[in-house]
């Protein structure tokens, strides 16, 4: 289980000491002093605080992580004239849990930890992990200790640790099988800790967008953006960002490259749009885009429609791109229910012989 350590760097105060990158709130400073203290110190001198302070310098410890040894002397040197062997501490959920145990009756316990933990319980983690990629989870449970990556597996639904297993390779499966049999309840502890260190190595970073995430977003953007202005923009972008850009490229899809569609695609989109999005999407397409969209169109159906766009006159350019828009987003939503399939950039790549 990896933690979290707060970076530190050098100044020039007396004796060498450092001064921590991160300034401790009042809070976290106490939580140090409790955790410098031990359990049974710092428990007795917990009881002396009211129900207020105890749930602050609890909450404090539960994400304070790693201090090391000089952000540990700093908050000492606050306290008292001189610490001759401050050591690093780790303060975490499960050790704040501990320190309240000793003293406080189990119900009081249960109701400041529920308080302090609220906010990760009501995102319910183990849904969010459930909701990973298999093959994320696979790699991440790869470096964790067998018996930690079978209690992960006891947790999640049967449907996802059998997808997940095969992923590990098969004498780390057999092992991770064997364990999960053996297993009996998780004691409280250790499953706190792994909640903790879920939330901490995964669940965290897997929210940040990866780079074909942001790609794709950006994709997206470029895909509602005017035509003119995306054309007068490119050139600049393949300058500066030639790779990134050209990736995001192959993610678009936009109006125009519905003509890579076959017709049965076509006609199913068309038949699935409502009131006048289609004569006026076409009314402002390119004569080759808007032909291809026609050919597609049995002859009745294809005179009704440009008697049709005939009569509309003049239309606004923005209703034109939003009626376009809106193909695009009915196109994609109807591949995403496996209706249509959009060809993928790949598709377009040529074998040649």
């Amino acid at each position: 289980m990896t933690t979290t350590t707060l970076r530190h760097t050098s100044s020039g105060l007396p004796g060498g000491r450092m001064r921590s990158e991160r300034k401790l709130r009042g809070p976290e400073k106490a939580a140090v002093l409790f955790l410098c203290l031990g359990e049974e110190r710092g428990s007795e001198l917990m009881q002396k605080l009211d129900e207020a302070d105890i749930q602050k310098i609890t909450r404090a410890m539960a994400g304070l992580g790693v201090i090391p040894a000089p952000t540990v002397e700093e908050v000492m040197l606050e306290f008292s004239e001189s610490v001759t062997n401050g050591g690093g501490v780790v303060g975490s959920f499960s050790v704040a849990e501990t320190m309240l145990r000793k003293f406080l009756p189990e119900e009081q316990v249960n109701e400041i930890l529920k308080e302090v933990r609220g906010p990760l319980k009501e995102r319910d983690l183990w849904d969010r992990f459930s909701s990973l990629n298999e093959t994320v989870i696979a790699n991440y449970l790869k470096g964790e200790h067998a018996q930690t990556a079978a209690a992960i597996l006891s947790n999640v639904a049967p449907e996802l640790a059998a997808k997940v297993l095969p992923l590990m390779g098969v004498e780390r499966m057999e092992e991770v099988i064997e364990r999960m049999i053996r297993m009996e309840a998780v004691p409280h502890h250790m499953l706190r800790q792994i909640e903790e260190a879920l939330q901490t190595d995964i669940i965290a970073a897997a929210a940040q967008p990866t780079a074909a995430e942001r790609q794709q977003r950006m994709a997206d953007l470029f895909n509602r953006l005017d035509r003119d202005l995306f054309e007068t923009l490119s050139p600049t972008l393949e300058e500066r960002l030639p790779e990134t850009f050209r990736g995001i490229k192959q993610r678009m899809f936009t109006f125009d490259d519905l003509v890579k569609l076959d017709v049965q695609s076509l006609s199913r989109i068309m038949r699935g749009l409502e009131g006048n999005t289609l004569p006026l999407a076409l009314r402002g397409a390119r004569k080759e885009v808007r032909d291809h969209f026609l050919n597609a169109l049995p002859s009745r159906p294809r005179d009704m429609l440009l008697e049709e766009m005939n009569t509309m006159g003049p239309v606004r350019g923005r209703e034109v791109r939003s009626a376009q828009t809106a193909m695009v987003d009915y196109a994609k939503e109807l591949a995403e229910n496996d209706v249509i399939q959009i060809p993928t950039a790949e598709d377009d790549d040529e074998i040649i012989e």
